[in-house]
């Protein structure tokens, strides 16, 4: 992958990217909840069929520290419990959210411009790490440039890819709230991060909570939220194949589960795993993304 500046736009060079229509088996089925779903979508990385559920965190350009803490620790204890981290690349808690997540697992990146434009010209190695460990997403054909008014178009795809969105700080006119607009209207779950009452980039997260959106305070408010979710896409789900290489216990407890849910004591005894073992195998396929948890703590497989 290299980069280079053209007309005062950074474009990527030597990297896959395939175009997936609308009636392509990649192409997301959540996005045809949308009044206009995108005729086909431009993708580098991971399969997008093979993501485990999506949760949106999106918020402003100019956090304060707290906000790029919040951003970071949610985006990271979501991927780690199973979720699949959505959100802009932007600067600011688009960017930290996508950091937390890949400190834990993939994470999916839906640009304004086309999928091979990096933007902000800041965030090359981000841009570099999500195609590699996650999925970077465009509407627009490849080298097309970044436009204001492409910003708030493409929040509607961040929305619908994702069963709840997350907004950690946002101003009273931010593309994040925008992004909540679009969830709403589509059915989806919203629910905003608490913050301090004596800065701008809360007013817009406290309009969301007397609007009547969720508070979030922890990964838990939002696999609360769509625990029910996760487990029928699981049911529904493709999952792929077990690595041949994959270590004996692990592949033993992913073919059990298949595409149920199991509690930790169950999957203990039909796999004959116990104590500290059955912690050990089930936390390395949780940080490696093959498991999830549901509602109650139950465990399920999410690829």
């Amino acid at each position: 992958m290299r980069f280079r500046t053209d007309a005062g736009r950074v474009l990527v060079e030597d990297v896959d990217w395939r175009v997936v229509p609308r009636d392509d088996p990649e192409y997301p089925g959540l996005l045809e909840h949308l009044p206009d779903p995108p005729e086909r979508l431009w993708v580098i990385g991971r399969s997008l069929s093979s993501l485990p559920p999506c949760v949106a965190v999106v918020g402003t350009r100019t956090p304060t520290g707290y906000g790029q803490e919040i951003a970071h620790a949610l985006a990271s204890e979501l991927a780690r419990s199973g979720m699949c981290v959505v959100s802009g690349m932007a600067r600011g808690i688009d960017a930290w959210a996508h950091i937390g997540a890949l400190t834990e697992g993939g994470t999916v990146a839906v640009l304004a411009g086309g999928v091979d434009v990096c933007y902000p010209s800041s965030n090359r190695e981000l841009y570099e790490q999500i195609a590699e460990r996650g999925a970077i997403v465009a509407e627009q054909p490849p080298g097309t440039p970044t436009h204001k008014r492409r910003f708030t178009h493409r929040n509607r795809i961040i929305a619908a890819l994702s069963l709840c969105t997350v907004v950690v700080q946002a101003a009273e006119r931010s593309g994040a709230l925008a992004t909540a607009r679009h969830a709403m209207d589509i059915g989806r779950e919203v629910l905003a991060v608490p913050g301090d009452v004596r800065v701008d980039v809360s007013a817009g997260t406290h309009e969301l909570l007397r609007d009547g959106a969720g508070v979030c305070t922890c990964a838990g408010d939002v696999l609360e939220r769509v625990g029910v979710e996760m487990v029928r896409d699981a049911a529904t789900r493709r999952l792929g194949p077990i690595p041949t290489d994959m270590p004996e216990e692990q592949s033993r407890i992913l073919t059990l589960l298949g595409g149920d849910s199991m509690s930790a004591e169950s999957i203990g005894v039909a796999a004959d795993l116990t104590g500290a073992l059955l912690v050990r195998v089930l936390g390395r396929l949780e940080l490696a993304g093959w498991i999830g948890r549901g509602p109650g703590g139950r465990i399920l497989r999410v690829r």
